[in-house]
């Protein structure tokens, strides 16, 4: 229970800043090429993170569906591999949420503060592991949607 009430205060305070409206930017001549790319870069991979967060309910609606359906049979143990992928799928979205923001603060973040050139080494990474899990999520839905799907055919 705590587990799962950490989870959600994690998700409630990410996204309270993923959602706040962000202040236009003021173009200046003194504004780098590079800031502008990091700016660009910082709001693609929240995009990203926006586009898949609202599926975590998702993912707890299919989880709920399929954990009932789990037995010893062997389409039994594919609802509990695909149970399990969800799982794996919602873990490994709180984890990138906890380490991106460990990483960077909500001046960067929603902002467009500038990023020192470590910070942008971090933002290439966080980019590539965001991406990835936008493919869990995805893919784990899918799955478990197909199998369920097949199954209320049958």
């Amino acid at each position: 229970m705590r587990k799962i009430l950490s989870i959600l205060l994690c998700s409630v305070l990410f996204l309270s800043f993923s959602c706040k409206e962000k202040p236009k930017e003021k173009a200046t001549t003194t504004e780098s090429a590079a800031q502008t790319a990091s700016s660009a870069q910082m709001e693609k991979v929240m995009a990203i993170h926006d586009e898949v967060m609202p599926k975590m309910s998702t993912i707890g609606k299919l989880v709920g569906e399929l954990k009932p359906k789990v037995d010893s049979t062997e389409m039994g143990q594919q609802y509990e591999v695909a149970m399990k992928d969800l799982q794996d799928a919602h873990k490994t979205m709180m984890d990138w949420m906890k380490g991106f923001g460990d990483r960077f603060n909500h001046e960067e973040i929603l902002e467009g503060k500038a990023l020192s050139e470590e910070k942008q080494q971090w933002l290439d990474e966080e980019e590539e592991k965001v991406n990835v899990v936008k493919e869990k999520i995805n893919g784990s839905i899918e799955r478990a949607e197909a199998l369920l799907a097949k199954d209320s055919v049958q």
